[in-house]
């Protein structure tokens, strides 16, 4: 028992920033790939509170769409926003920018990112799609190139990849800080990072797929980021 334990306490802590509610699949993948790439998840939502001293690492995961006026466009009236949520995550990436946590933002989170950066999102691309379909699907289908010698393509090994595609939103203008690393056959922004800090943002939802290996290689960066950082 006291080495299970031992066990436990030395995966590095990771806040897992979501939705609220009661049954959330999401939590569960990313819980799992958190848990499959060497650390230990804790929910985070305006209903489950984490003291963030105690994370060595930082995802803010997918879901509804960010609320417009944070990047200066009218809301839809027809469009569900979490606004409680909006500030919470936005909270969250900066407390973790301003002191160099590891952080990995999925579809939402990685838009936010380069909001709270200063960057600008698309409000809704399904229009202006030519060469990627509008469907929604958790299987990865979707091709995706990754700029050689970026970060992420260290993480997945390769300069094209399959993902999968749950969004409507996009980020339209890259923040200044921030630099896109990976682009869709509409040449859509489908992945951020910072040069000088230890932040990826992806527009897909890897927690989906953790099955493949280079999906799974974003929670191993973050995790191996994290377990640097409990050391210290």
């Amino acid at each position: 028992m006291a080495q299970a334990t031992q066990r436990h306490t030395k995966r590095p802590v990771v806040g897992v920033t979501g939705n609220h509610h009661v049954i959330s699949p999401s939590w569960w993948c990313l819980r799992l790939s958190v848990w499959l790439a060497g650390g230990r998840a804790k929910r985070i939502s305006v209903n489950h509170h984490v003291e963030l001293a105690e994370i060595e690492a930082l995802i803010i995961s997918g879901g509804d769409d960010i609320h417009p006026s944070l990047f200066d466009e009218e809301p839809k009236p027809s469009q569900f926003y979490d606004v409680a949520r909006d500030r919470l995550e936005s909270e969250h990436i900066r407390y973790a920018l301003e002191r160099s946590i590891p952080l990995l933002g999925i579809c939402r989170g990685h838009q936010l990112i380069n909001v709270i950066l200063g960057g600008s999102l698309h409000g809704d691309i399904r229009k202006m799609r030519q060469n990627t379909y509008n469907r929604r699907g958790l299987l990865a289908t979707k091709t995706v190139a990754v700029s050689p010698g970026s970060r992420l393509n260290d993480i997945v090994g390769s300069e094209s990849i399959k993902v999968n595609s749950l969004h409507f939103q996009a980020v339209d203008r890259v923040a200044a800080d921030a630099k896109c690393t990976a682009n869709d056959l509409d040449l859509f922004c489908q992945a951020i990072e910072l040069p000088n800090a230890n932040v990826i943002g992806v527009q897909w939802h890897p927690e989906y797929l953790f099955y493949l290996r280079a999906h799974l290689g974003l929670f191993r960066w973050l995790i191996e980021l994290g377990r640097f950082r409990k050391k210290l």
